[in-house]
């Protein structure tokens, strides 16, 4: 999970792009060794009254022959908007403090606090060359640079496939080591602290700032991921192909996100205080994948579950149904439902009690709480004259936040503290 403000929107952008490019028919092509292919992408996210986000992508694929392939990719996409701080809404204006330290901003009575210096621009760059090994073996191995104002991530990746019974069987394992590094605008807040709000208390804009840099950390911080693949790719009949993956993520190091906070109330449920959150600096996950294809007269049947648990108690249920029907030889369209369901991380809580003592982890990041979601979409796609293809997307997004269970003390009762996001996704495809 990032931990910029780019991430606020990661779970249902992640929705939104899982198949940016991985469906057109020029770009998974194994038979053309002759030239260059192409895929570009452009997509459109956006949220109601929150995030919207333009995302261009550009890959090439290139295969030189006797499996030697060349695969590379360029992203680059542009963030902007409101996302949520983690504060609760409030019967009377909030004040808070922008990141930076400089200037503030204030929410309307009932409203969800929204942070509305969302402003970011990312940069990505990946490369893979695969090749064989040994009889029936390839190897693929790549690199993965991005790079947004205040965000650095760096990977290296490899895997092995191994073929067997006639290529009628797949085992692949793959490994990969990220570092990500953070160096966020206004620095990193102390775990915890208290937002510093000029409420006119202080003698001085020196006074002031003294107070703020007293709640921050100098200097960057990062993170480094190692993640394992296991995997299993079956061909059932000459109409069904199924695949098992097993997934295992190590995460250590700042898993913070230096954005967000967390209300700290009183009986009555007016804010107090705003803390900075403060999570575990480490996370294991572990990923469980099915999926099933089916080549119908008419189209292909493609149905995929992942189940997902980490040492945050956080659980989740991933179902994915694409159903492509062919309408003539050269165009087609397919209906997408997906749904989403997870349970929230054990340090996550809405708010803070002012009569309890304060948790070592805390967070009120609502990506972290418990949910559902679903996205309902369809694509349609046509092979041009010149034998390219041209596809369009169109999807709707659903976030449904939930209460993990807390009482929800006087005023709080009156407030849409876990409110529904929506969003609508628009994507149009060009392979040549």
């Amino acid at each position: 999970m990032q931990l910029t403000k780019h991430a606020n929107i990661n779970t249902a952008l992640a929705a939104a792009t899982c198949a940016l490019l991985g469906t057109s028919t020029s770009a998974t092509a194994a038979d053309d060794d002759e030239g260059w292919q192409f895929d570009t992408a452009v997509l459109y996210y956006g949220e109601t009254d929150r995030v919207t986000a333009l995302e261009t992508v550009l890959n090439a694929r290139k295969d030189f022959g006797d499996e030697h392939i060349f695969n590379g990719k360029m992203v680059v996409d542009a963030l902007t908007g409101a996302s949520a701080s983690g504060a609760v809404a409030q019967p009377d204006i909030q004040t808070f403090t922008r990141p930076s330290g400089k200037g503030q901003y204030q929410i309307n009575p009932g409203d969800t606090p929204l942070d509305d210096t969302f402003h970011d621009t990312r940069v990505q760059v990946d490369a893979q060359w695969t090749q064989p090994l040994f009889s029936d073996t390839r190897i693929t191995s790549g690199a993965h640079l991005s790079k947004e104002y205040d965000y650095l991530s760096i990977a290296l990746n490899t895997s092995l496939a191994w073929d067997f019974y006639n290529k009628n069987t797949t085992l692949s394992a793959g490994l990969s080591y990220a570092y990500d590094s953070i160096d966020p605008e206004g620095g990193r807040p102390v775990a915890l602290s208290s937002m510093v709000i000029d409420n006119g208390q202080f003698s001085s804009e020196q006074a002031y700032q003294n107070a703020f840099d007293a709640t921050r950390l100098d200097g960057s911080d990062n993170k480094d991921t190692i993640d394992l693949l296991l995997g299993v790719t079956q061909v059932i009949n000459r109409r069904t192909i199924m695949q098992f993956n097993y997934g295992l993520s190590q995460i250590d190091g700042y898993l913070t996100d230096p954005f967000k906070v967390v209300s700290l109330v009183d009986q009555q449920g007016f804010t107090q205080q705003l803390l900075y959150e403060n999570r575990p600096d480490s996370r294991t996950r572990h990923n469980f994948y099915w999926q099933t294809k089916y080549a119908m007269d008419s189209g292909v049947a493609d149905v995929s579950y992942r189940f997902s648990t980490d040492d945050w108690d956080i659980d989740s249920h991933t179902i994915d149904s694409k159903l492509r029907f062919n309408l003539s030889n050269h165009s087609y369209i397919q209906p997408h439902f997906r749904y989403y369901q997870q349970s929230a991380a054990d340090f996550y809580t809405p708010f803070l009690n002012q009569q309890d003592s304060v948790p070592e982890f805390a967070s009120a990041d609502y990506r972290i709480g418990e949910m559902t979601a679903y996205t309902l979409g369809v694509k349609y796609g046509t092979t041009l004259n010149n034998g390219n293809e041209l596809a369009f997307r169109l999807e709707y997004y659903q976030q449904t936040p939930k209460n993990n269970g807390v009482e929800l003390p006087g005023v709080l009762q009156q407030q849409a503290l876990f409110p529904t996001v929506k969003a609508v996704i628009a994507q149009v495809n060009y392979s040549f």
